[in-house]
């Protein structure tokens, strides 16, 4: 299972590096489907796994290259630090399969809004 683990992250990690989107929308189906983990433990681990340092090297490789705002970054990341604890304490009261379901309409909304957008 360690190894499947890391193999997981790598692959994270190099689609998020890629494409720049949040490791979560990959590792939360990773850890159901393959780890056998309930929606609740998933999310939760993967927000474990995406804490500040593991973005860190990708961050700085694109402000290097004049693609990233820090002062924006920074911004996103106090929202998102206050912004993601009364969601996560919120999650705890919806059961595993609807907080899959609604994973899964916001998964589908977000890629519709991509492929339909000029």
């Amino acid at each position: 299972m360690n190894w499947m683990m890391l193999l997981i992250g790598l692959l994270v990690g190099v689609v998020s590096g890629v494409v720049g989107i949040g490791g979560g929308i990959l590792f939360v189906p990773a850890l159901v489907w393959l780890a056998g983990m309930s929606q609740h433990k998933a999310q939760g681990t993967s927000l474990g796994a995406l804490l500040a340092p593991v973005g860190i090297l990708a961050f700085m490789e694109y402000y290097r290259k004049g693609n990233a705002d820090l002062k924006v970054a920074l911004l996103l990341a106090v929202g998102f630090l206050i912004g993601g604890y009364f969601g996560a304490v919120g999650a705890q009261h919806i059961p595993d399969l609807w907080l899959r379901r609604v994973f899964a309409v916001t998964m589908i909304a977000v890629g519709g809004r991509m492929w339909f957008s000029r």
